[in-house]
């Protein structure tokens, strides 16, 4: 994967690929659509201010704030966070995007957020994370300020951990937690639901989505069966030591041999948090557990630019100009 990253990007560079800054607008006037687009913009980029999200670290974005939009008919990809995530966490990933010439909205989703745990490790979060999606991308296509940038023909979709699971759900997977009911121990939250009989209607599916990147999903409603549903193509990435929600990483490789098809794989020598953006030295002490990486010496800064290359590349191939 690594030579394949750095040909890909020599070539831009002999093609006299040039960078475009990523401009941002921030989403704060609905608590259901509380987050961030980034898009290409002409000026220079600063730092955009968000304060302390309850982790003792400040927080900001490298951008353009209300820049206008540089472009025109452009492909769009919509992100999923984490569970007790938020909107940013990949935000690294999303400035690439929105250099590269694409226009990019994250939300935070409510209940399960950095600031919000009402909802987090229950049975309908698994519903309505996919819910908040597709009521980003109806705002994107149909109220954002600046829809008439976005070509409807080309959408994209980029989700981590229980965000990917989140993206499997948009692209046709119904969820099935039989496994989760059986072996679940705890007396609260989602076991607990499941042992008391509820149950979830089926997620909506999002046939204007055409392409995706998952990365690292939560597998805990995968199974073959249900996987078999796929049929646009996407990117898939795996941890090989896990982490938190995703156990020791082999459950993520038993979903990654169920993929129909032959999607394009990635296994990554770290842990389950090496996908979220490089931390600060301030968010580091701030929050170790989730700048932390396994093993001690990854280098996460290195691997994100590789990441954030194949991203780019993959989604230019499958959503972007002709």
């Amino acid at each position: 994967m690594r030579r394949t990253i750095w040909v890909f990007a020599v070539a831009l560079l002999c093609l006299g690929y040039q960078a475009k800054a990523a401009g941002i607008q921030l989403l704060q006037s609905d608590p259901a659509l509380s987050g961030a687009i980034w898009y290409p913009c002409a000026g220079k980029p600063t730092h955009v201010a968000l304060g302390n999200l309850s982790v003792g670290a400040e927080f900001d974005l490298d951008g353009v704030k209300d820049c206008p939009v540089t472009g025109a008919r452009l492909p769009l990809v919509i992100f999923s966070h984490g569970r007790g995530g938020w909107f940013g966490a990949n935000h690294d990933t999303e400035e690439a995007l929105a250099d590269a010439g694409f226009i990019v909205a994250a939300i935070n989703h409510p209940g399960d957020t950095t600031n919000d745990s009402s909802r987090r490790d229950t049975l309908p979060v698994w519903g309505s994370r996919p819910a908040d999606m597709v009521r980003l991308l109806d705002f994107m296509l149909k109220d954002w300020k600046d829809r008439a940038a976005i070509d409807p023909a080309r959408i994209g979709f980029f989700g981590f951990s229980l965000g990917g699971y989140t993206g499997l759900a948009l692209m046709g997977i119904k969820p099935d937690f039989t496994w989760l009911a059986e072996h679940c121990r705890e007396t609260s939250g989602t076991c607990a639901q499941l042992h008391n009989g509820e149950t979830l209607p089926d997620p909506p599916q999002e046939e204007r989505i055409r392409t995706a990147v998952i990365v690292d999903p939560a597998p805990a409603a995968l199974t073959r069966k249900n996987l078999a549903a796929i049929k646009i193509p996407f990117q898939f990435w795996r941890s090989q030591f896990g982490g938190p929600g995703v156990g020791d990483g082999s459950p993520v490789a038993r979903v990654a041999g169920w993929l129909p098809g032959k999607p394009e794989i990635h296994v990554v020598p770290a842990g389950h948090f090496a996908y979220l953006a490089p931390c600060t030295p301030a968010q580091a002490a701030a929050v170790p557990r989730i700048c932390t990486d396994v093993p001690a010496d990854f280098d996460r800064a290195s691997f994100h630019r590789e990441f954030n290359a194949a991203v780019v590349k993959f989604f230019g191939e499958q959503v972007g100009e002709r």
